[in-house]
């Protein structure tokens, strides 16, 4: 089924994002996206322009004095492709995030701000039936971003990561005016340099339950779980495995006349444990070319 241009930038799933210090290890940090997130546009060229606010004061497993202030601005190239392997839409995309970070522990206050760790997505597919959208991917990080363990605030990983990603839209109602999304990341992390210790597999699944009011304007609540799903490993390590829940609502605009969509969405973190827990707020623009 072909889907208008212009109306898919409002589906335009992002099957891959940015490193953030939401998480005390996870390049993908969850809550980037909900509403008919496992959606990809058709064939184009398209800018997403990320703008991820993150702001924790307890840690759930961690010291009683903390907070916790992230700002990530990462825009996005995505090309969606005219071929067609095996009758599925194929793309790729590039991810160059920035990152500012104000970490407070008992040991003091650090603040940092740079480059954060790239991610490559090299293999976009997607295909658009009468009653679903299904997407799957595959991406890595680079370690590009400035490390250092003893600087909590450093805006890199230290570490190559890659994630496999899987996901579907289903629209219950032939005018697809309502949409039940789910979209599942799994990482999978190497070995931190400077640490030599490597980090445990987390798997990420993001829900959204949307409701389009016009042509222009949806409207919807998101949800994500994200868990660690092994241990760490190395000299050094701890057994101890990190996990949280999120819940929010959405709102989405498209702009038809100037090519622009956007979408706003909020999540309020709670059952965490051995890591943060607190409020997401992500502005998401999409510019097709």
């Amino acid at each position: 089924m072909k889907i208008a241009p212009l109306h898919c930038l409002a589906l335009a799933g992002c099957l891959l994002a940015p490193a953030l210090p939401a998480s005390a290890q996870d390049h993908y940090s969850a809550g980037l996206e909900g509403i008919k997130g496992a959606s990809l546009p058709p064939s184009g060229l398209y800018l997403r322009d990320y703008n991820y606010f993150y702001y924790a004061d307890r840690y759930p497993g961690g010291p009683s004095d903390f907070d916790l202030t992230a700002y990530v601005q990462a825009p996005r190239v995505i090309y969606m492709t005219d071929w067609h392997p095996l009758g599925l839409d194929y793309g790729m995309d590039v991810i160059v995030p920035f990152a500012y970070t104000s970490v407070r522990t008992p040991a003091g206050r650090t603040c940092g701000f740079g480059l954060a760790d790239i991610s490559v997505e090299p293999l976009l597919l997607s295909k658009h039936l009468e009653k679903f959208d299904l997407a799957a991917g595959y991406s890595f990080w680079a370690p590009t971003g400035e490390f250092d363990v003893n600087k909590p605030a450093c805006p890199g990983k230290g570490y190559w990561g890659h994630m496999i990603t899987l996901g579907g839209v289903w629209y219950p109602d032939k005018e697809k005016t309502y949409s039940v999304s789910l979209l599942n990341r799994y990482e999978i992390n190497q070995e931190q340099d400077q640490t030599h210790i490597t980090p445990g597999n987390t798997d990420t699944l993001e829900i959204g339950f949307g409701k389009s009011l016009t042509k222009t304007i949806d409207v919807g609540v998101i949800g994500y779980y994200q868990q660690q799903t092994t241990e760490n490993s190395g000299y050094g390590s701890d057994n101890s495995r990190d996990c949280v829940l999120g819940v929010g609502p959405e709102v989405g605009l498209v702009i038809p006349k100037i090519h622009l969509s956007t979408t706003l969405r909020y999540a309020y973190e709670f059952e965490a444990q051995n890591r943060p827990e607190g409020h997401v707020v992500n502005l998401t623009l999409t510019y097709r070319f």
